[in-house]
């Protein structure tokens, strides 16, 4: 039944009260230097590294995990988890590559590091870029599904969802870094716990349906009776190839999606820029490993909806009115089950991750358009004071136009892949820039202005090359969007080696980053957990494989 008891209301209402007390008593906390921009959107010195493995997870993981990935999950199986896991090993990479390199240059947004490194033009072009994928695509879908998710699991009407999720995303938000930070552990407990009791519950009926108990026989019936879904190796001509293609889960373009998401993304980087560089990458290694567990909670309930389904129990919750399945609807479904007062904290768990990710993407909309848009073109003397309330005006319009686009996402199927693979279309060239920024100091200008002109075009063309190939009667398969991540990656690559070997600017291109070997030096407790982090990597893709 789509309903909340009393009790589940009281459980999420103590939920909100600890949240937004907490977020009120941190920001009371900070008010003296609340016109401080670095304290505004960086939280400059203030996040400790727990803090930040926390909030880097609480960004990231919502409703497009408990609900898309969930979905994918029930779609595709386990193979959805090279997301979460390949991540994991990502953040180690990043915490010894990339994060010294910000914090050496003083960088604090990503734009301003393109600036630096290249010039204004081509911070420009990738800073509005980037709104408009920040606002369009990711603020927008968390929005709508979490929003659908909750009119699934109360009933609440989705127009209703959708308002009251930006408000209190808006709250947090207005306080600044330092407040998304500190609420995001609140968060983070919450939506692992919720999480992780939607697990249990949904290995619970999985087992009495096979005529057992128990969570572990719950998992022993899903690998019986769902043995196709715990692979993470798609072969050619599998139905889901397209969407993860064989080594491309381990090696290729899965690699490139996340060194870019985790490391060259304001989204996700911002909320190291402000620490030392011992406590950054303290928190990114306690990210990594919060990153491993992610399926347990959201992958695994979604294959078990679907051995539910399989079995008749979910055939009516998982279909529409045309008998068309929805892989998305498996975690609402699952959570509706919950006993009262466990739904309540699922409830909980849920708008704490929409809320958290929320939150963080739309500061860091804030900060690219405070500072690399208005206090470079529009107000180049702007105070801090009216910085900052140029980025709380920000906020505000980004959830406007958020909360006015949602609704037309209903038509979409798995939400996951539709945000994979449409971000994907700056990916590459993206990644292209900024890893030869970093590490090629022959990079130039002229190169990193045509690969950003170049790269939409290029995926577009890649996207639809089978149509292009028809048109002069050749036949060719559909390229799978990590392969066309991949092989845009490689075209661009070239074409600023090229682009910079021949460009006479070429003695000019080295400008004002420093990078030196020793900022790549780590702690002996760091080389630890990272050697653990890839021991637990082994097996479960040797398991599993």
């Amino acid at each position: 039944m789509n309903h909340l008891a009393t009790a589940d209301y009281v459980v999420f209402g103590i939920y909100l009260v600890v949240v937004v007390g907490y977020g009120y008593w941190v920001y009371q906390r900070k008010r003296a230097v609340e016109t401080n921009t670095n304290e505004f959107f960086l939280a400059e010195g203030s996040l400790t590294w727990w803090a930040i493995g926390a909030s880097l997870i609480a960004s990231n993981i919502s409703a497009e995990h408990f609900i898309g990935m969930a979905g994918s999950g029930f779609a595709m199986g386990l193979a959805i988890s090279s997301y979460e896991w390949i991540a994991a090993a990502t953040l180690v990479l990043v915490a010894v590559f990339f994060i010294p390199i910000y914090l050496r240059n003083r960088i604090y947004t990503m734009p301003q590091f393109l600036a630096q490194r290249y010039s204004d033009t081509v911070s420009t072009i990738l800073a509005v870029f980037w709104l408009v994928v920040y606002v369009l695509v990711n603020l927008t879908s968390i929005l709508y599904l979490g929003a659908i998710a909750i009119e699934s699991l109360a009933g609440i009407s989705f127009t209703v969802c959708t308002i009251g999720l930006a408000v209190f995303a808006i709250f947090i938000t207005l306080g600044g870094m330092k407040v998304i930070g500190y609420t995001d552990v609140i968060q983070v407990v919450v939506l692992i716990f919720g999480g992780l009791v939607v697990t249990y519950l949904a290995l619970q009926l999985v087992a009495e349906q096979s005529g057992t108990a128990g969570v572990w026989n719950g998992l022993l019936t899903l690998r019986e009776q769902a043995d196709d879904h715990f692979h993470l190796y798609f072969s050619k001509g599998h139905p889901h190839y397209d969407a993860l293609p064989g080594m491309s889960l381990v090696l290729g373009g899965m690699w490139l999606n996340n060194l870019y998401y985790w490391g060259c993304n304001q989204y996700i980087v911002q909320r190291t820029l402000g620490a030392d560089l011992k406590t950054a990458r303290s928190g990114i290694l306690f990210a990594a490993f919060l990153k491993l567990m992610i399926p347990l909670i959201v992958v695994i309930p979604g294959i078990a909806a679907y051995v539910l389904y399989q079995s008749g129990p979910f055939r009516a919750a998982m279909t529409d009115a045309s008998g068309v399945v929805k892989p998305d609807q498996a975690y609402p479904v699952l959570m509706n089950l919950l006993p009262v007062g466990m739904k309540g904290l699922a409830f909980a768990a849920l708008t704490a991750a929409v809320v958290a990710s929320l939150a963080g993407k739309c500061n860091s909309i804030s900060t690219i358009f405070t500072l690399d848009i208005y206090k470079k073109y529009i107000n180049k003397t702007a105070s801090e004071q009216k910085l900052v309330n140029v980025g709380r005006w920000t906020v505000l319009v980004s959830f406007v136009i958020a909360v006015a686009i949602a609704p037309m996402l209903r038509s979409l199927d798995q939400v996951y892949q539709y945000i994979q693979e449409y971000t994907n279309f700056i990916t590459p060239g993206v990644f292209a820039i900024f890893l030869l920024g970093f590490f090629w100091k022959r990079a130039t200008n002229r190169a990193a202005m045509t690969v950003a002109i170049l790269t939409i075009p290029l995926s577009i063309l890649l996207k639809f090359w089978p149509e292009v190939t028809a048109l002069v009667t050749i036949e060719s398969d559909p390229i799978p969007f990590l392969h066309r991540t991949t092989w845009v990656f490689c075209i661009d690559v070239a074409l600023m080696i090229v682009v910079s070997l021949t460009d006479p600017t070429q003695a000019a291109a080295d400008k004002g980053v420093i990078v030196e070997r020793q900022m790549f030096r780590v702690s002996r407790s760091f080389v630890a957990g990272s050697v653990l982090i890839f021991g637990l990597l082994a097996v479960l893709y040797s398991v599993f494989w």
